[in-house]
């Protein structure tokens, strides 16, 4: 009986721990270390909205887990309520309101030798929302990475005080309509 009950599939269980998230291990937060600006490395905070992974993380051109996300997990994202614990990275100095969104530390150093100017997008602080957030969406794979680096250099090359206030209007919208994952 315990072998029938320890043998069953990776996947059985990460369905069952995605229908009932109170019974997922993790703790309320998920802290993640992303590259910020000058290519530093700083630790982002978030709301958990996935279950754990417990044999292997996504690479870089992988496509997104959304089987790990749980059913809170997909309001909190919809809502992007899972970012407000980045106010503290804000509060912190590590990002800023708006700016390129800061990709994991892993990731981001594929990223660095794989996409050209992705180095560009580290010249000012990351940002709890961005203009390619609002315009592209969450992407993956290396058409997509390329998608969000080109609109992160339009926000470069068109920052102003301006801008962020209309990616600002934008990114209450984007929350509004419910366009997140």
């Amino acid at each position: 009986m315990h072998l029938a009950l320890t043998g069953k599939s990776d996947r059985s269980r990460l369905q069952f721990q995605t229908r009932f998230p109170c019974l997922n291990r993790g703790g309320l937060f998920f802290v993640q270390d992303r590259m910020g600006r000058d290519c530093r490395p700083f630790r982002a905070w978030k709301f958990r909205s996935m279950v754990s992974a417990s044999v292997m993380e996504r690479g870089p051109f992988d496509p997104l887990e959304n089987d790990r996300i749980t059913k809170l997990g997909r309001i909190l994202r919809k809502s992007r309520i899972d970012e407000l614990p980045q106010i503290i990275n804000v509060l912190r100095g590590d990002m800023s309101l708006i700016g390129p969104r800061p990709d994991a530390l892993s990731h981001a150093s594929v990223y660095l030798l794989e996409i050209p100017g992705y180095r560009d997008r580290h010249s000012v602080r990351p940002g709890i929302s961005g203009y390619a957030q609002v315009m592209v969406g969450y992407v993956d794979g290396l058409d997509g990475i390329n998608r969000k680096v080109a609109a992160d250099h339009y926000y470069l090359r068109n920052a102003s005080i301006r801008f962020d206030s209309w990616i600002a209007w934008r990114t209450i919208a984007v929350i509004l309509m419910r366009k997140g994952a």
